[in-house]
């Protein structure tokens, strides 16, 4: 059973970039598609990005296409969420997560198909 760390939150300003990392311990982070999802105070986690374990194919949120990018380190055991143009509308917790599929084209982009979670890193853009 893989557990999940994300590291790399923190404030920064309208218009930083930042990338925030997901480490994987416990298994291998190749046997995974992985997902990076965020949550706001008082609303519901929403999808942002998602890719597949052969790592060619890639999915986004319409509010964070051309600006986020997610890729992964299978050597490292690690996946990465680059956020550009950051704005106070991306403050959110975000948590990355691991679905272990034996497909090796396919990327999910719906919370409940995701059976890890890490805890989350926070990312602040004050307005």
């Amino acid at each position: 059973q893989v557990q999940l760390k994300e590291s790399g939150g923190r404030l920064v300003q309208a218009g930083d970039s930042l990338r925030i990392s997901c480490t994987a311990s416990g298994d291998t982070l190749s046997a995974y598609a992985m997902g990076w999802f965020r949550q706001r105070p008082g609303e519901e986690r929403e999808f942002v990005a998602a890719i597949n374990r052969r790592d060619d194919s890639t999915s986004y949120a319409d509010s964070v296409q051309g600006r986020f990018v997610i890729s992964r380190d299978n050597a490292k055991n690690t996946a990465y969420l680059q956020m550009n143009t950051l704005q106070p509308e991306d403050t959110a917790n975000y948590r990355c997560a691991a679905k272990i599929t034996p497909r090796f084209d396919y990327y999910y982009t719906h919370r409940v198909e995701y059976e890890y979670w890490g805890q989350g890193t926070q990312v602040t853009v004050p307005s």
